[in-house]
């Protein structure tokens, strides 16, 4: 998967333009498909290593969804009042993770962002496999999930139709819209790349599958004007979703007469904090992936460095959501808002706040400094805190919250059991292991868009948005 001989003359200087200048169409097309079109006898040992580990964490996945079937939700840790427990912590968790590749997918292509070009790809990718992650949750947590299809509305002999006010159903139809709507959006801006990889396949199979898949493409004219119409629309019809899905989702707690949950913040503080998963974990990929593939000129600091900066901005957000809601519950002079806030500072799981304040606020500090946003392994590992930080936190809403509401009586501990760790491991291999055959199978980088970007280099400068601000200032100024 390296790179073809030749390609590449020297060794590359990290930059931090959007793109290495010089880049050439036939150099893009080279470094983002030839590991594409290579023979799987060719494909490096780390891949292989990744798809084994990755497939042999989904098996464990695999086998808990056969014991939850065969034996039922009571192999979960959840009781009364912890009624959600683990499924709903990994469920909020796996759906925010997927809100960052939309963000940069249909946010950034609306405000003419050029340096999400060459991220945008796997990160669309990254949120369909997150949202296929989320979507299972609810399913495995019905009791009888072999009846899943009753929450859809239809006509049926039964008589039975969905309660709309079960905030189960809110789940099933924000999922189902954002999974479709996120799925159609990543095929479109696949097909003019999928058409190039049929016209450099080598194999009549490839030859076949990337044909059917490309659709016909011919690049005319007519075409590209068809492309962009329906992507620029499938972008503006995304971008709401980013904020409405993890909304939807945190109605169904603000909508819930429970300290800790009945508050009006509950929305935006979500969307933020997803969209703060959502980044880190776009991070978590990027890093290893550019260095895997040779990537640099291409996913280059410049990208490194304003995702930091989406994800500092948004981790803010979500810190002052932790200072309203303990301001709100000091403010309010309601017991039971305030003994809620206590109870999860110094309550029986107050390791797990001041954990969750560590990753969260104090772990993404140093992002304020250039440096740290531009050294690669670093950011690396503060994505990682920030992912771990992000479970805490809804661990701490969802879990903490239950054990100890109004009634003294009806206190109760939770404790996880080995399928519910499991079940979480699982999904990783899941997620992980549908990644690892997408970035085989496809190309990882929208080629398409990034020789636009090229193009735009070539003649106006390292940014072309950049330059025609500067033209723009410039010629307000006095003589």
């Amino acid at each position: 998967m390296a790179v073809a001989a030749g390609k590449r003359k020297a060794p590359f200087k990290e930059t931090n333009r959007v793109i290495r200048p010089g880049e050439t169409y036939g150099g893009i097309d080279d470094a983002v498909l030839t590991p594409v079109l290579a023979p799987f006898g060719k494909t490096p040992l780390w891949w292989w290593i990744g798809f084994v580990i990755s497939a042999s964490v989904l098996l464990v996945y695999l086998v808990s969804v056969v014991k939850l079937i065969t034996t039922g939700i009571g192999i979960f840790g959840n009781n009364i009042p912890v009624a959600w427990g683990m499924p709903i912590i990994n469920f909020v968790w796996w759906i925010g993770i997927g809100h960052a590749g939309t963000l940069i997918s249909a946010a950034l292509l609306l405000f003419r962002q050029p340096w999400r070009t060459t991220v945008n790809r796997f990160a669309e990718a990254m949120t369909i496999f997150a949202v296929v992650c989320a979507g299972l949750y609810p399913i495995l947590h019905l009791g009888r999930p072999w009846v899943f299809y009753w929450l859809v509305p239809y006509p049926n002999t039964l008589g039975l139709w969905p309660q709309f006010r079960s905030p189960l159903d809110w789940d099933f139809f924000a999922i189902g819209t954002y999974f479709t709507i996120s799925l159609v959006f990543w095929f479109i801006g696949l097909i003019p790349d999928l058409a190039t990889l049929r016209d450099r396949s080598k194999t009549r199979f490839q030859q076949l599958l990337y044909g059917i898949l490309a659709l016909g493409w011919n690049g005319s004219a007519k075409a590209w004007q068809r492309y962009q119409r329906a992507y620029l629309l499938l972008a503006a019809v995304s971008f709401p979703l980013v904020l409405s899905v993890h909304s939807t989702i945190a109605m169904d707690f603000a909508a819930a007469q429970l300290p800790g949950w009945n508050n009006t913040i509950m929305p935006p503080y979500f969307v933020a904090g997803a969209v703060f998963a959502g980044f880190a974990m776009v991070l978590i990929l990027a890093v290893p992936l550019r260095k895997a593939f040779h990537l640099e000129h291409l996913v280059t600091l410049r990208h490194l460095d304003n995702a930091s900066k989406l994800m500092l901005a948004t981790g803010m957000i979500v810190v002052y959501g932790y200072f309203i809601e303990i301001f709100t519950a000091w403010y309010s002079g309601v017991e039971f808002e305030r003994f809620m806030i206590w109870n999860r500072m110094f309550g029986d799981h107050a390791v797990f706040f001041w954990a969750l304040i560590f990753c969260n606020f104090v772990a993404i500090q140093p992002l304020w400094f250039r440096k740290v946003r531009q050294s690669p392994w670093v950011l690396f590992l503060i994505s990682i805190i920030v992912s771990v930080g992000m479970w805490l936190e809804r661990f701490v809403i969802f879990v903490v919250s239950l054990t100890k509401d109004f009634l003294i009586s009806s206190w109760a501990d939770y404790v996880s059991t080995v399928w519910d760790w499991s079940l979480f491991i699982g999904s990783l291999g899941l997620f992980s292991t549908l990644f690892f055959l997408f970035i085989r199978l496809l190309p990882s980088i929208a080629t398409a868009e990034t020789k636009e970007t090229a193009y735009h280099d070539h003649h106006q400068g390292s940014d072309a948005f950049e330059h025609a601000r500067m033209e723009y200032f410039h010629a307000e100024e006095p003589a």
